[in-house]
């Protein structure tokens, strides 16, 4: 169960309803976890997706996976950054957040670089979450 408080004071617009909030508050005394960019690259070593959407899926298992680690939930996270490379990946990129965040609705912030550390890479998604 989330312990923070989504904030809209006004309504999120379509499409981007339900996978994320204008603000996230956080009780004091909660526990934050700081989680470095994740990628698309699989722990065990498979290819790398061609797709913005096979690389954010596995980036965002990636995100489940320190979570899990740290006894937490996708619920639990209060902030996301996505980082793409190219404008036209935006549509995937809410695809899967719909997909697999619905619900969710951290504070979010997507931003399009030049470039990530590999240009393999389309996307790169950093979080924080919060938790009992």
């Amino acid at each position: 169960m989330t312990i923070s408080k989504r904030l809209d004071p006004f309504p999120v617009a379509s499409p981007y309803h339900g996978i994320y909030a204008h603000g996230v508050e956080t009780p004091a005394g909660a526990r934050t976890l700081y989680i470095s960019g994740q990628i698309g690259d699989s722990p065990d070593g498979s290819p790398l997706s061609p797709t913005v959407q096979g690389q954010c899926r596995q980036a965002l298992k990636n995100v489940e996976a320190v979570l899990k680690k740290a006894n937490m939930e996708l619920a639990d996270i209060v902030k996301m950054s996505f980082f793409l490379v190219r404008r036209e990946d935006m549509d995937g990129l809410v695809e899967v957040r719909k997909e697999i965040l619905d619900g969710v609705r951290p504070a979010i912030t997507t931003v399009f670089v030049a470039g990530l550390v590999s240009p393999d890479w389309l996307v790169e998604v950093d979080v924080v979450a919060c938790a009992q």
